[in-house]
């Protein structure tokens, strides 16, 4: 196979959580160009239908779920509706996170139990269903989207890191258990990305000097820049890579 060829994702059917805008849309959109017909989630089915709107005017293949991803019957159903119309699941991106930026005292349990259900373990139960999937197939890709942010904490976001460490642990341990089935798993711990979400810290004076002195690159990262690593992770071309966190931060993690 010609090394450019390794990365179509022709034929293959993705679904990507919180592939509404951001990261995950970015990843969404890779996907669609590599030839992949892509399924993205969310809570917002208005938004979700003008994502996959921009998706097919480029000429991918996209269609939504809304839902709810703390909602466990929910992701059973939309997980269920994409192997009865597509007749299988080859690509998984776990890429919704919520962000709560409080100290710890301040969650009382059953809001600690809200974010981490939601950050954390709706990763973990669908990867189970979708792998499930994927073992008739002998094929399979499940990609998490952690941060860096789950080794470089702050002071008032304690439960972020506890989530994305979390899926950290999750990606080495499914690259054993499902591994012998041909199922990768790796994740991607993306840095200071100017998405929508963080588009007030991208322009503040005081966190412009912050990424000038902490990252080598001294800038914020541009949201396609999240692609190259997806496609890889999806592809043919990353085939032997399992277990494994690819850091997307412009070099951020390695400076003192």
């Amino acid at each position: 196979m010609a090394i450019l060829d390794s990365f179509s994702l022709d034929g293959r059917v993705a679904l990507i959580t919180g592939g509404r805008r951001g990261l995950g849309f970015e990843i969404a959109r890779a996907y669609c160009e590599a030839g992949a017909d892509v399924v993205i989630t969310g809570r917002n089915a208005e938004g979700l239908e003008e994502a996959c709107a921009h998706l097919r005017s480029a000429g991918g293949s996209a269609e939504y779920a809304a839902f709810d991803i703390a909602d466990r019957a929910a992701r059973g159903k939309a997980l269920n509706d994409i192997l009865q119309r597509r007749g299988k699941l080859d690509i998984l991106v776990n890429n919704v996170g919520a962000r709560d930026r409080r100290s710890l005292d301040a969650f009382t349990d059953d809001e600690i139990a809200a974010f981490i259900d939601t950050d954390l373990l709706a990763a973990v139960s669908l990867s189970r269903d979708a792998a499930k999937a994927m073992k008739q197939n002998g094929y399979g890709r499940l990609i998490f989207l952690t941060s860096v942010l789950g080794e470089l904490a702050l002071p008032g976001d304690s439960l972020y890191p506890v989530a994305k460490q979390g899926l950290a642990g999750l990606t080495r341990a499914l690259a054993v258990e499902y591994g012998p089935f041909g199922i990768t798993s790796n994740a991607i711990a993306p840095g200071m990305f100017a998405t929508e979400t963080n588009a007030h810290l991208a322009t503040d004076a005081k966190m412009l000097e912050f990424t000038r002195m902490r990252v080598p690159l001294q800038r914020w990262g541009r949201p396609p820049e999240i692609a190259g690593a997806a496609l890889l992770l999806a592809s043919e071309a990353g085939s032997f890579l399992n277990g494994q966190t690819l850091t997307v931060d412009g070099g951020h993690s390695v400076r003192m």
